[in-house]
């Protein structure tokens, strides 16, 4: 079903869309982290103008269409075995006229497949709540650390819901040589439990952090 997204541009009178699903895969849901990502971009949405955007995991892509109307060239993605995630990202984009605009393509996590390979340069690439199950973690940052490798000066912008102080993820950065930084929320208006005129991201804690090879700073 449709549903009324987070308005971020008042001054336009413009609401997104997006569409859920009711089905146990959570990449058919709007979760927290999704819209303290798309508050961080919109924040910044004056540098993301003709930048070109990947989104990981994309499922209901709400990150991914934020970029897209601040101007980005945005490719959402997500697993080649999760057909209704990628369906419900082309569906995101239909309903926020975006389709023609924003490309959709098939990309598992911790495999360097063709798909993978032919992206074009990338600037940005988008996680939001990647770092879901502790059993992927190695996945997604072996998948970022090769995309990183092979567009210099890109940037991972990620945010993750904290679900266990026994999890982390600094060994794997350490062993695929990358870099780490958290980003405030406070710094980019995210420190509310609600934003852009929805009920999220609520009570949850949620963590904002830009990855980058070791090599390279981030720059919040």
């Amino acid at each position: 079903m449709n549903s009324s997204g987070p308005r971020w541009w008042a001054s336009t009178r413009s609401t997104l869309s997006w569409n859920t699903v009711l089905h146990p895969h959570y990449g058919m849901y709007v979760w927290p982290c999704a819209v303290v990502l798309a508050q961080y971009l919109w924040t910044h949405r004056e540098a993301l103008g003709g930048q070109a955007v990947l989104e990981l995991g994309a499922g209901v892509s709400l990150p991914g269409v934020v970029a897209a109307r601040c101007g980005a060239k945005v490719i959402l993605s997500d697993g080649a075995a999760a057909s209704l995630c990628l369906e419900n990202c082309r569906r995101s984009c239909e309903a926020n006229g975006l389709l023609r605009a924003v490309g959709v393509v098939s990309l598992t996590w911790g495999e360097v497949s063709p798909e993978l390979l032919l992206l074009p340069r990338l600037d940005v690439i988008l996680g939001s709540d990647v770092f879901y199950e502790p059993r992927d973690f190695q996945d997604v940052l072996l998948t970022a650390a090769v995309l990183l490798r092979r567009n210099p000066g890109a940037q991972f912008w990620t945010t993750y819901q904290e679900r266990s102080a026994d999890w982390s993820i600094e060994a794997l950065l350490h062993r695929w040589k990358l870099n780490c930084v958290d980003v405030p929320l406070e710094a980019f208006d995210a420190d509310e439990a609600e934003l852009a005129g929805s009920t999220l991201p609520g009570n949850h804690s949620v963590i904002m952090m830009i990855i980058t090879m070791e090599t390279e700073d981030a720059v919040p």
